[in-house]
Order: C-alpha cells, then sequence, then structure tokens
C-alpha cells in the first residue's frame, strides 16, 4: 500500500540524540518569516538511547552541560537544567556533587525532550530508499521511501535531507562468518545486551560467559553479570594485556571540544590520521576508573576467599571460532605472550566489539552518481554534490575521519546542530523555499 507524497523542506532520518538536537535547533530558530516545513523518520517504534545498556549504576562519560541545547543556547528550554527543574530534582541533583548523571536518568532526559518536541516524528519508519526525482534541469527533490511494522510504504518529498542514522553493530571478522549469528541465542552484541541477559544469561545456571572487548561496555557487562551469576565463570577476552583507563584529563578532553572540530577538519590528511591514533585513548578500547577498580577488586577478592572463577583473559586473540550442537561456543585463542594456542568452551558471548557507522552509504546508493567525489564532506557537516543537484544532504555521526572523535559522540550535538541549520539556511535561501 503506498499513500500519497508530501512535500517537505527538510526530512531528517533517524530520531536519536543528533536529529533531536537539531529538531530543537530548528524549533528555536524557526519564527513565521522564516519557515520550514520538516518531519522525522525513526526506525524504532519509540525514542530511545541505548536502551539494551542502561544498566544500574553505569554513569555518563561526560558532563550534563553537554546536553541537546545548552552549548549553543544556554537559556534553551530544552537543557538537561530545565528538565531537573521542571521534574522537581535541581536542588537534589546538585547536593550529589557531581556534573555526571546516571545513563538512565540521561535517557531520561532524551525522552523528556523528544517528547515536547513540536515537529512531527514518525516513528516505525524504517527508510528503504531514497532516490532522485530529475527533471530537465537536473534534481531538486529526493523521494524518500519508508516502510512501518506493517508493511506499509510511504513516500515523501525533500528539499533537504539530514542523516543520523547511528551505528551498526561491528563484528569480529570470524563470527560474521558463522551463518545466521545474529539469531543464535547464545551469542548477543553489546547493542542488545540488557534484552539478552534476561532472555538467556539470567535464565542460565553459573554458567560461563565470554565478553570479547576491552572498552566500557566489556567492563559494565563484566560488572553486570559478576552480580547475576558470582558463582558462574565470567571472563573478559582482551587482546591487550591489561585494561586501561579512559583519559579524560582537561587538556585531552579539549579535543572535544566545538572549537577543535574546526582544526581537526583544516588539518591535512596526515595530521587527522595522527590526531585520531594520539587520542583514541579516551574513547576506543578504554574504560573508567570505577569500573576497572570493580573489576579488580572482583578478581582480587577471589584469590582471598578461594571462591569464583571470573576472570579477564589478558593478551589473547581469537583463532577460530565454532558453533557446538548444543549452541554453546568453542574459542581457539592464541596466548600472546608465550605463543600458545588454547580452545575453551563458553555457554554464552557477548561481542562488546563496538559500531560502524557506514550505513549513510547504502542509503545514499541511489544517488551515487551525482556525487561530487573531488571533495569531502564539508566543514558544516553537508556532503558536496554536482552543481545540478540541489538538495542539500547533511551526515551526522558519519565524520571522524574528517571532524574528529567527537562526531560519533554527544559532546558538540548541540553546537553541530546550530552549524548545520545556519549553513541550511543560508542555502535555501539561495533557492526558492517550498511554502508549508
Amino acid at each position: 500500500m503506498t499513500h500519497s507524497e508530501e512535500r517537505y523542506d527538510l526530512v531528517g532520518i533517524g530520531f536519536g540524540p543528533a536529529n533531536l538536537s537539531v529538531a530543537i535547533a530548528l524549533e528555536e530558530t524557526v519564527s513565521a518569516d522564516k519557515p520550514m516545513r520538516s518531519c522525522f523518520l525513526e526506525r524504532k517504534p519509540a525514542f530511545e538511547w541505548h536502551g539494551d545498556m542502561l544498566l544500574d549504576g553505569t554513569r555518563m562519560q561526560i558532563s550534563y552541560m553537554k546536553d541537546l541545547a545548552t552549548l549553543r543556547n544556554p537559556t534553551s528550554a530544552f537543557s538537561f537544567t530545565n528538565y531537573l527543574f521542571t521534574q522537581g530534582r535541581l536542588n537534589a541533583f546538585i547536593n550529589m556533587g557531581t556534573s555526571q548523571p546516571t545513563r538512565v536518568e540521561f535517557n531520561d532526559y532524551l525522552q523528556w525532550a523528544a517528547s515536547r518536541i513540536k515537529t512531527k516524528v514518525h516513528y516505525g519508519n524504517e527508510v528503504s530508499a531514497i532516490e532522485p526525482v530529475i527533471d530537465e534541469s537536473g534534481v531538486d527533490w529526493v523521494r524518500i521511501s519508508s516502510t512501518d511494522a506493517q508493511g506499509n510504504i510511504t513516500t515523501r518529498l525533500a528539499r533537504n535531507i539530514i542523516i543520523a542514522p547511528g551505528g551498526l553493530p561491528k563484528l569480529p571478522h570470524a563470527f560474521d562468518e558463522i551463518e545466521g549469528v545474529k539469531n543464535i541465542p547464545s551469542i548477543t552484541h553489546s547493542s542488545r545486551y540488557k534484552t539478552w541477559r534476561n532472555e538467556f544469561a539470567r535464565k542460565a545456571t553459573n554458567p560461563r560467559i565470554g565478553i570479547i572487548g576491552a572498552g566500557q561496555s566489556a567492563a559494565e557487562i563484566f560488572v553486570d553479570l559478576v552480580g547475576y551469576h558470582p558463582d558462574g565463570e565470567i571472563e573478559i577476552i582482551n587482546r591487550e594485556r591489561s585494561i586501561h583507563p579512559a583519559d579524560d584529563s582537561p587538556f585531552v578532553n579539549e579535543v572535544f571540544d566545538p572549537g577543535f572540530t574546526t582544526e581537526m577538519y583544516r588539518s591535512s590528511d596526515q595530521t587527522r590520521q595522527n590526531l585520531l591514533q594520539r587520542f583514541q585513548g579516551t574513547n576506543y578500547a578504554v574504560v573508567d576508573m570505577p569500573e576497572i577498580n570493580s573489576i579488580y577488586e572482583t578478581l582480587y577478592t577471589q584469590r582471598i576467599t578461594g571462591k569464583g572463577a571470573h576472570k579477564h583473559r589478558s593478551a589473547h586473540e581469537i583463532k577460530k571460532v565454532e558453533l557446538n550442537e548444543d549452541q554453546s561456543w568453542t574459542l581457539t585463542m592464541q596466548d600472546g605472550l608465550n605463543g600458545e594456542a588454547q580452545s575453551w568452551r563458553y555457554d554464552g558471548i557477548v561481542l562488546a566489539t563496538g559500531y560502524q557507522y557506514n550505513q549513510h552509504f547504502t542509503m545514499l546508493k541511489q544517488l551515487d552518481q551525482w556525487r561530487d567525489t573531488n571533495n569531502p564532506v564539508e566543514r558544516h557537516y553537508r556532503l558536496p554534490m554536482q552543481d545540478n543537484f540541489k538538495v542539500n544532504i547533511y551526515l551526522q555521526g558519519c565524520n571522524e575521519s574528517s571532524h574528529g572523535l567527537s562526531d560519533t559522540l554527544l559532546s558538540v550535538m548541540a553546537v553541530r546542530a546550530e552549524e548545520i541549520i545556519t549553513d541550511l539556511f543560508n542555502k535555501v535561501n539561495e533557492s526558492q523555499q517550498v511554502s508549508a
């Protein structure tokens, strides 16, 4: 079933924190003399931010001031501070003496903000195609097709689009080769951890579960599973010799300042690569100290009591993966210190192996012939297109190599939204805007 096509000045694809921040910036910018008919499409049935990693006690790794709006507009009604005030918790939060709320509370803030947005958000709509509408002058519109949970297809025409699809789970090659791996109940990616824990891991009796990864998610999952299975065998499997702490010192944290984005963008390709490599310890394969201390204390206490078999299997690289008939797993690993290879059986596997941010390539496949491949994504996140392609396309969360480590994170979200909206209005002023 196909519905009639509505026309929009702007369609946002994805409605996580990035495009929510854009929607807020639009709402606080658009006026009667500067209208913009817009909507957002989100494949999830409701707003949710990393719902399967909202574990008890886990905290944000950034200040609450890096919210949806404060760095763009400190007086915004959509700030985290105003959220606390409207919920009657502002004084209580201040009394805790922390700048880092729990992840559960920050998710509640995001849901609160999403519920206050006046722009229409079509939840449960997965974008299946973005096609050019071609006429004699080129392309002035794109046709966006989306499918809802009942299989109904809706098409919309857009003069401008902002794509913020988020990340897709990244699987190690050895697991990706297992046919139907995503549907095997004894394995999950950290992005689906909480659901998997409740459906599989909690029902097991003293299981041996391997957590593959060396970052914050792996550490939080280890702590969580040890709490559910103190007599089980929960293992972190890590290629490195140790679990490394995240560097959140103030000078290093300047790489997440909005101004650093410009510095990064203006640098040479080699300099950008060096900067990304130099500051990986702020975000990749690193863990906050509270989780590191908790893991170490768990392993140390086992040595005192003689009870427990949890492990940090360090300096071990997976060489072979086998799925057993009973849906358990056998992993063959090589010890990086002595070179020996051994195999172990696990009842369950959690892949805390990060994300890949390349969905936009698939989404924009039908526009490839219109791309200006001689130029990179612009400073204000606009994708360069040929002159006769008039639709403006903006990308969020896909530009780490050109804009820096903050691109996939929350840190520059509010300022980036302002940069995109300002650039968009400048481009719109150069052409005829569609009436509402």
